[in-house]
């Protein structure tokens, strides 16, 4: 296949790179933002915010299917910069979905836990009601629609608490901070479960090989865990010792948008239909630790 991956610079998409060279009998194609200036993105590329430019790359690179990992993810700026946001979570995915139905392809297109609003006390499936609370879920769903609308040969992949050895991500800032500081506030009221990238992109390559089965979906390591038992877990895997994690409660760290404070997903539906086992969450952090240590 021909593949496209967009936000191929991402935590994922620098997985899903990683990846790429064990299953070299497919042809990608990775493109990304290089810069924003004043709303301005320049795209290493393709710019996927470009309707027409978006129809031509995919027609002329014969594009079976694309990986959409692009978005905008700065969840705050988001609720004063709706519409750049709108235009990476919601038009973009409109234009990639479209241009690859044109050629008879498929999509990934990759969600958040953040389509829900956090009110629910059992693990979210599929099925259950999208609320989001924010600009950032609300342009996300809006995405998730706008794929659907554009193409039956979706498969939408909602996931939560990203992160990696790439990038800026929750677990690289609490060894940050946790080496540097004597003392250290967490969220104690916030629950989910995190997603190491590289767990997700090796789901993507086990959908590409086997036949992407169209639909929504969802993924992230397996167990629930709040934020301050994640820094807890994080500082004791990375040998951190010298910071004093105290739980605190969302009101006491305000912050322009509101978090879910229960996002749980349940994986059933991907499990059943792909056949595969998810990793723990502590196992995947040690892994990803593990990694970052010998970097």
């Amino acid at each position: 296949m021909n593949i496209l991956v967009t936000g191929c610079n991402g935590q994922l998409g620098s997985e899903l790179q990683i990846l790429q060279r064990q299953h070299p009998w497919h042809t990608y194609f990775n493109t990304d933002i290089l810069s924003e200036a004043e709303g301005v993105l320049n795209y290493s590329r393709l710019d996927i915010t470009d309707k027409s430019a978006v129809r031509s790359f995919v027609m002329d690179n014969a594009i079976d299917c694309v990986v959409n990992c692009a978005a905008y993810t700065a969840v705050d700026l988001a609720e004063s910069n709706r519409e750049l946001c709108a235009t990476l979570n919601t038009l973009a995915p409109a234009y990639l979905a479209e241009a690859v139905d044109k050629r008879g392809g498929f999509i990934i297109h990759i969600s958040t836990d953040y389509v829900f609003d956090g009110t629910a006390c059992k693990p979210y499936t599929e099925e259950d009601t999208v609320c989001p609370d924010s600009v950032y879920g609300d342009t996300k769903c809006a995405g998730e629609i706008a794929v659907q609308q554009c193409t039956d040969n979706f498969m939408i992949i909602r996931t939560a608490w990203l992160y990696s050895e790439f990038g800026k991500n929750f677990v690289k800032t609490m060894m940050q901070l946790g080496a540097k500081s004597e003392k250290l506030g967490v969220i104690f009221d916030q629950i989910g479960t995190p997603t190491y990238a590289y767990d997700l992109a090796e789901a993507i390559f086990v959908a590409l090989e086997k036949g992407a089965v169209p639909g929504i979906f969802h993924f992230s390591n397996e167990g629930v865990i709040s934020w301050y038992d994640f820094t807890k877990a994080i500082h004791r895997i990375a040998g951190i010792t010298s910071c004093d994690v105290r739980p605190i409660h969302t009101s006491e760290y305000p912050t322009p948008a509101k978090r879910p404070h229960y996002s749980v997903l349940d994986k059933a539906k991907f499990k059943k239909t792909y056949g595969i086992e998810i990793p723990y969450w502590e196992d995947s952090l040690r892994r990803c630790i593990g990694n970052m240590a010998r970097d």
